[in-house]
């Protein structure tokens, strides 16, 4: 756990926590939980045993509907936190599935109350957290309700493009991409048979490539055109592990 949440702080698009904060913080840790994909980290409707920072692998949120259809609301990835809103509710509104293995390290929840008493800026963190998957989330409804199908798929493949190269910035233009075609239409509301379609002719435009859970993008600024999306770079984001 430790080696992964060093590198991760060692990452431009994480904040360097003070070093009161840093003890806190490995006091709030319990264990490192990994998983296979397609576990259940989080069940809709359930509260959550506990909280849990993504350290490595892909997640996503979703609900599912009475008819069974299933709405991906968001994908998650190192960094990002797990089940604050089952512990600051009653319940979850969404489930939280592992796309990939993963990962976690698990916080205690308990504690959470003394993070807001001692620790403000910590807890300034949280909320800015909070606040920022609701942004994401805000941008995938956008993506969903006002493009065409090629445009939202441009600006799901770019949007996910650059954070995972904000949290691996090493890597060449090919990022891993463990996303299935339902998976992309389940996340913005397109059948599998029209995702095919506008996946191969996007493709046909030679701005990206993407074969065997592996994306090359080619040409960011002619894709992120397409898609209309204007990629406004984050401060960097508080890591709670």
């Amino acid at each position: 756990m430790d080696e992964l949440s060093d590198y991760l702080r060692q990452q431009p698009a994480f904040k360097r926590h003070k070093p009161e904060e840093i003890a806190f913080i490995n006091t709030f840790k319990l264990r490192q939980l990994n998983m296979p994909a397609g576990k259940t980290v989080v069940k809709e409707g359930a509260s959550s045993p506990q909280l849990y920072t993504l350290l490595d692998g892909w997640a996503y949120r979703y609900r599912t509907l009475k008819n069974g259809n299933r709405q991906i609301l968001n994908f998650l990835l190192p960094g990002d936190l797990i089940g604050l809103q089952q512990n600051l509710l009653e319940n979850s509104g969404s489930s939280v599935q592992s796309l990939t293995p993963i990962s976690l390290c698990e916080l205690d929840k308990s504690k959470l109350w003394s993070l807001y008493q001692h620790h403000p800026a910590l807890a300034y963190d949280i909320t800015w957290l909070c606040a920022q998957e609701e942004q994401i989330v805000d941008e995938n409804l956008i993506n969903v309700g006002m493009r065409n199908g090629m445009e939202k798929i441009a600006m799901l493949l770019l949007h996910l493009y650059k954070r995972y190269k904000s949290i691996y910035p090493a890597t060449s233009k090919t990022i891993p991409f463990p996303l299935t075609q339902q998976e992309i239409a389940d996340a913005l509301g397109l059948s599998l048979a029209h995702t095919n379609k506008t996946l191969h002719k996007l493709e046909k435009l030679g701005l990206h490539h993407l074969r065997n859970n592996l994306l090359t993008i080619y040409d960011e600024k002619m894709l992120a055109s397409l898609a209309d999306y204007f990629h406004t770079p984050l401060k960097p984001r508080p890591l709670l592990c």
